[in-house]
This record gives structure tokens, C-alpha cells and sequence, in this order.
């Protein structure tokens, strides 16, 4: 190519890189958002009626959560003050987080992140489905990312949220930070809530018990209140003359409660008739997750006001657990009791109630039974006062077995199970490849069809690693970690990705026995893509343009000055490192497979036009992560590349042929430009093109031609 056009090329191509900064730098126009807390007042005002926020707890963010009548109804959070781990951008995650007082999540809402994938790649919409699946499920619960593992029973199965293709790393982050902040309130606020699964009945269990039995035991609690000490309750109130039966008849019981649980069915087939039982047994073996309580009340109080519904909650009776109410409701079931009771048992009212154990109940711990006792005082519109008569009631813990939760893999292990047989394939193909380039580099560039091997592998390369396994490594990742190192946060979110940090491995490996070249030339999907773009180019019989070489020199120092740029921006604008890193096309070609806005694809489809008459022009003179491979090289240990006394002077072949201007006229090897595509060693084992070969085989040397380097453990 004549100089002066050499020269117009080169000033194309820098004109077109101008272009695409700009395009690039277009992108910076709108920041990311950066995960900082809420003020209480914004906080407040996404919290949905009836309920709302109420008085903070603690200095770490804890408000109140009031229901429509003003009372105590659950807590509200942030998780960012709580349990800041740092995503993929370096900054945390903040999730709203509104728990009701038996750790049930009511709400979750994203309020702030800065993860690239979610900023400019797939949208928040996945982001924010993803934690619409909390709703309903409490902390109790084994709550976990990804696919199922594990046995699963009564208790102690575990619960999957499905996760966000893609971005498995940056939910799972998100994932660990609720529970970390959630964890946290429950044991500073919610000390009595069970943190793991309730005891259930165990059906081996099979005692034959008599009344006295019960009695002797405790399985049936009885409390019985006279009408003298619910006098002495409402003295001094309102209401202490408002029921004269009770002074008339100070000593006859105003309340004569039984209790027991009927969840172990030896207890229940002591107390009930045959028909019961079985209605019972029928009962259970549906509603497994229900423990049924058995109450009778055989004085004036009663059990329930003439106004209640069945299969309700009881209005006059309540339960408590460690500090925290239980939810009770009627069953609905007929109760009729064994023969062998007492005859006032059969002359009080039952009624058979069911808590559910998931929801926090454990019926192996003691629990607290509030009675509510009423009077009215006046006529038309009396005002209705109240005492609680409590009484406390616990079954034996022989009766229940309490299951081993199923030990919850860490987050580490969940990632890398749920990317097993991915992993696998991986390391099988890197643990192939290194090899065969270490030891057969020879033997591969000699191969008659190198070419359609070489891009075997890539088309591998780019469809597994990359758009399947989203192992394209970015700029994003060292980034993150410079800005971990200066906030001395923790570097635990690269092991949300072991997908990607196997290909990091191998890349960190790679700098040692080849420098750059081993993922560059290798193991870059994007780098993959712009190759096959430059071979469709010939295919298309479409025109090459390559830079003069002082142009080319000047052009390659482009990558380092947008890896410098990076730099700055994580170090003093971290908010806008989300949009900076969108001069990689890496997010748009191959994380989202062009799904994304369309300046996005433009500029990613531009630089695989280019690549139609530039050879990888992305690759060799834009990619910060390029730069900083080619800075990671300086670790290589060896000169791999074999060469002659010949090369260079007066050989100039290998020189003329390398696609990347990586082999200087001197004949040297550029190793920070080489992407080991092994072009050049394939000519040098040629002795159909090899000059100094050629020349050694028609006798115009006296000796043949040596080769100075390129052993194996040569040191550089």
C-alpha cells in the first residue's frame, strides 16, 4: 500500500475511533444511581396504606411500622446501613425492606445499586421482579437463590427464588444483603421469632395415655379464674361494679379453661372420640403445616362473643410466643371428647383451633394463652373494658421431633453448584487448550487446516463462554476491585461469578507462560466475534486497511489512555463508572446479545463493521481491558515465540504477514501486542515459507538455518 494512502487510512481510522469515543462519551450523560440510604421522610413515603412508617429504633435506620390504627405492626429498613456488601461496581445494593412481627416480608423495594448489567443492560424491570418474589415468605424460611438441592420435608424444605439470567452474581449479592440486614433486626427486634424450622409431631410417637395420665403429665393444662380475682383485676376501674354476678358469687369460677395440643396424636386419641379423631386425622393429613389446640371452657366466660364466624379468629382468645403473637383461627371441626373425661368436660364448650407452624409457631416451647375478659359500662352506648386472664401451656418435647435444617450451602457454594456442569465443561476445555499451546504450539499452527481449527475453538469460545456461560471478562471486574482495595471493603463478590473467575484464573495464568496473548487471542468472546467479522470481510471480498506502522504505534496507545481514563473516573466520579465502562461493546454483544438500547447496539455493531476492513480494531487499539492485559504480560516468564538470526534481517516475512504489527522489522516480538495467533510460528516451521529454510534447502548456505529461541523454558 503507497504511503499517502497508508497515511489517509490511518486518519480514517483514527476520524472513526474519534467518532465512537464520542459516542461513548455520549453515554456518560446520565449517572448511575448511587446506592445511598434514604432520608426517613423519602423512606416514608413508599410505604403503602394503611400502614406507614413510624419512629426510628435504632441509629442504623430501624423505623417503626404502624398499621391503620397507630399500633406496632413490623419494622422498616434499608439493608445499605446494615449490610453494605459491595456489588459488582464496587457499591452496595440498597433494598427497602418491611417485615411484619413474625418476620414475614411485606414489602421489598429497590431503592438504589449501581450494578452494570442492570444500569444499561437487561433494565431494572428483572431487578425489581426478582425481589417481588420475598413477599409472603418470612426469615424463618431457608431461603435460597438458584436450583433446588437438598431433601426436602414437613419443615425443613428449602425455598428457591429464581434468579436473573445473566446477572446470577449481582442478585445473589442483593439476596445476601437482605438476609444479612434482615437477620440483623430479627435478632435486635424480634429476639423470640424462631430462626429456623418448628418442631412438628412425631409420628413414630405412639403412647397409650389415660385421663390421669394427662393430668399427672401436664398434657392438658387447666386455668381457672374466679369471679373474686377478675373483680380485683378491674377494681379501681370504669367497670368494677359492672358485673354483679361476679360480687354476688365472688368464689364460683368465672373462667374454667382446659387446654391441650392435639398435634401428637397420642394426646388426641386420649381426648377425643373415635368420629373426631378421624375427622381430625383427615384434617392434618391435609394441612400438614397446622398444629391443632384443643380448648374447653366449662364456666360462665365461654370461649368465643355470640357474634363470631366460624373458621375465624377467635375475638376473646389469643397466643403468644416468646413476646410475639401466633395466629390463631378456628378449624372448624367437630369436637366431640373421649368417653373417659370428667362429665363437666362434656357439659363446657370445645373448640379446636389451629396455628400454623411456618409461620414462627413451635409448639415443643412454651406458649401463652390470653383470655380476654369484658364489661360494659352504661346502656345505649356503653364503653367496653378489658383484662387478659393468661395462662401458660407446654407439651413435652418427647412428643415432636425437631428437624436438622438442611445445612444452606454459602453463597460461594451455591453459585458454584448451580454453575457445576458449566464449570466443568470449562476447565475440562482450558485444561485441553493450555496444554496443547504450551507443548503443541508447533504441531497446532502446522496443522494443514489451522485456520478452521483455530476458529472451531473460537466459535466455541463465543457461544459457550460467551453468550451462554456470560464469562466475558470486563473492565468492570479490576475496576470494582481498585475501588474495594480504597474503601477496604471485601472482595467476596468476585466469588459470586466462579464462571468468570475460572476464565480470570486462566487469563492470570495465561500472563506467566505467553503474556496477553492466552485470553486475547483465546479467550475473549468479543475478540472472537471481531475475528470472525474480519474473516466474513474476506469472505465478502470487502477491501483491508491497515494503518502505516507509525500510525498503528499511535493508534495502540489509545487503549492505554481509555484504561487511564477509567482509572479517573473510579477514583474520582465512581457513580458514573457504570456508563464509563460502556466503551467496552462487551455488555451489548455479548451479555445481552444485542437486547439492549439501540445507541448501545450501534456502537457495538460499529466496531464490528470496522472489523469488516480493520482487522479486530477494537481489540488493538481501544479495549481498556486489552491495556490492562497487556500490562498484566510484563509478568511473562519466557520468550515462547521461536525465532532465527535470519528474522529480521533479511527475513521480513513474519513481520509483513502478523495482522496485529506485533513482530518488529528487527525481527523482535512485541509481546504486549501479540495475541498469540500462532501465524507466525506456523511460517517459521515452513519450509516452503521460511526464508531462511527455503534458502538452507537450495544450498545458498553454508550452514543451515538456527534457531535462537522459542524453547519452552526459555527465560526472557
Amino acid at each position: 500500500m503507497p504511503a499517502y494512502r497508508r497515511c489517509m487510512c490511518a486518519k480514517s481510522i483514527l476520524s472513526g475511533l474519534w467518532g465512537l469515543l464520542c459516542a461513548a462519551g455520549l453515554l456518560l450523560g446520565s449517572p448511575g444511581a448511587n446506592a445511598e440510604p434514604l432520608p426517613p421522610e423519602k423512606l416514608a413515603e413508599r410505604i403503602f396504606a394503611p400502614m406507614s412508617m413510624g419512629a426510628a429504633l435504632n441509629d442504623v435506620g430501624v423505623h417503626e411500622l404502624l398499621n391503620s390504627g397507630g399500633a406496632h405492626a413490623g419494622y422498616v429498613f434499608q439493608t445499605e446501613p446494615m449490610a453494605p456488601l459491595p456489588g459488582f461496581s464496587g457499591s452496595a445494593i440498597n433494598v427497602l425492606v418491611v417485615l411484619d412481627l413474625e418476620g414475614r416480608f411485606l414489602d421489598m423495594q429497590l431503592l438504589s445499586h449501581n450494578e452494570p448489567i442492570f444500569v444499561s443492560g437487561l433494565g431494572e424491570a428483572p431487578f425489581h421482579a426478582f425481589f417481588e418474589q420475598y413477599r409472603g415468605h418470612s426469615i424463618s424460611d431457608n431461603l435460597v437463590v438458584g436450583t433446588p438441592y437438598g431433601d426436602g420435608g414437613d419443615g425443613n424444605g428449602l425455598v428457591y427464588l429464581d434468579g436473573v439470567t445473566k446477572a446470577t452474581a449481582s442478585v445473589r449479592i442483593a439476596h445476601e444483603s437482605i438476609l444479612a440486614a434482615a437477620l440483623q433486626v430479627a435478632r435486635e427486634k424480634m429476639g423470640g421469632l424462631s430462626a429456623g424450622p418448628p418442631a412438628y409431631p412425631d409420628p413414630t410417637v405412639d403412647e397409650v395415655l389415660s385421663w390421669q395420665d394427662l393430668l399427672d403429665q401436664g398434657l392438658i393444662t387447666r386455668h381457672t379464674v374466679t369471679n373474686a380475682q377478675v373483680d380485683a383485676q378491674f377494681a379501681g376501674t370504669l367497670w368494677e361494679d359492672d358485673d354483679p354476678e361476679a360480687q354476688d358469687f365472688p368464689q364460683e369460677p368465672y373462667l374454667d379453661l382446659w387446654i391441650a395440643d392435639l398435634g401428637p396424636r397420642s394426646i388426641a386419641r386420649a381426648l377425643l372420640s373415635k368420629d373426631a379423631l378421624e375427622e381430625l386425622d383427615a384434617f392434618t393429613s391435609i394441612s400438614t403445616f397446622d398444629e391443632p389446640v384443643l380448648m374447653i371452657e366449662t364456666a360462665r366466660h365461654g370461649l368465643v362473643s355470640p357474634d363470631f364466624v366460624r373458621n375465624t379468629a377467635p375475638d376473646w382468645i389469643s397466643v403468644t410466643q416468646g413476646g410475639f403473637p401466633i395466629a390463631l383461627r378456628d378449624a372448624d371441626l367437630f369436637v366431640e371428647l373421649a368417653d373417659e373425661l370428667p362429665d363437666e368436660l362434656h357439659e363446657g364448650v370445645a373448640m379446636i383451633l389451629r396455628t400454623d407452624r411456618r409461620l414462627g409457631f413451635d409448639p415443643a416451647s412454651p406458649w401463652d394463652v390470653q383470655v380476654k375478659a369484658l364489661r360494659e359500662h352504661g346502656m345505649f352506648q356503653p364503653e367496653i373494658g378489658s383484662v387478659s386472664l393468661d395462662v401458660t401451656h407446654q407439651t413435652p418435647e418427647r412428643f415432636f421431633v425437631r428437624p436438622t435444617p438442611p445445612r444452606r450451602l454459602s453463597p460461594v457454594e451455591e453459585a458454584v453448584r448451580n454453575r457445576q456442569t458449566d464449570l466443568i465443561i470449562l476447565a475440562v476445555g482450558l485444561i485441553a487448550l493450555m496444554p496443547l499451546l504450551y507443548w503443541g504450539q508447533s504441531r497446532l499452527a502446522g496443522l494443514s487446516g489451522y485456520t478452521p481449527v483455530r476458529l472451531s475453538i473460537l466459535a466455541s469460545v463465543l457461544g459457550f463462554i460467551g453468550w451462554w456461560g456470560q464469562g466475558q471478562l470486563s473492565i468492570v471486574t479490576p475496576l470494582a476491585s481498585l475501588q474495594t482495595a480504597l474503601s477496604g471493603g471485601s472482595y467476596a463478590f468476585l466469588l459470586y461469578d466462579p464462571f468468570s473467575l475460572l476464565v480470570w484464573g486462566a487469563a492470570i495464568a495465561g500472563f506467566v507462560l505467553w503474556g496477553r496473548g492466552l485470553f486475547c487471542g483465546w479467550l475473549c468472546p468479543f475478540g472472537a466475534l471481531q475475528e470472525f467479522a474480519h474473516h466474513l470481510g474476506r469472505v465478502l471480498r470487502l477491501p483491508r486497511y491497515e494503518p502505516s506502522p507509525l500510525w498503528d504505534s499511535r493508534l495502540k496507545q489509545l487503549k492505554y489512555v481509555a484504561l487511564a481514563g477509567l482509572i479517573g473516573v473510579t477514583l474520582y466520579a465512581p457513580e458514573h463508572m457504570d456508563k464509563a465502562a460502556e466503551i467496552e461493546p462487551f455488555k451489548t454483544a455479548i451479555t445481552t446479545v444485542f437486547l439492549r438500547e439501540w445507541y448501545y447496539v450501534a456502537y457495538a455493531a460499529a466496531w464490528l463493521v470496522l472489523g469488516l476492513f480493520v482487522f479486530k480494531g477494537f481489540c488493538r487499539y481501544l479495549c481498556p481491558l486489552g491495556a490492562l492485559m497487556a500490562i498484566g504480560g510484563a509478568l511473562r516468564l519466557r520468550k515462547w515465540i521461536p525465532r532465527r538470526l535470519e528474522c529480521g534481517s533479511p527475513c521480513q516475512l513474519c513481520s509483513v504477514k502478523c495482522q496485529y504489527g506485533a513482530i518488529s522489522p528487527a525481527g523482535a516480538i512485541q509481546y504486549d501486542e501479540c495475541f498469540q495467533c500462532l501465524d507466525c510460528v506456523a511460517i517459521h516451521d515452513d519450509d516452503s515459507r521460511c526464508v531462511p529454510l527455503i534458502l538452507a534447502q537450495k544450498g545458498k548456505r553454508l550452514k543451515p538455518a538456527r534457531d535462537i529461541s522459542g524453547h519452552p523454558n526459555k527465560v526472557a
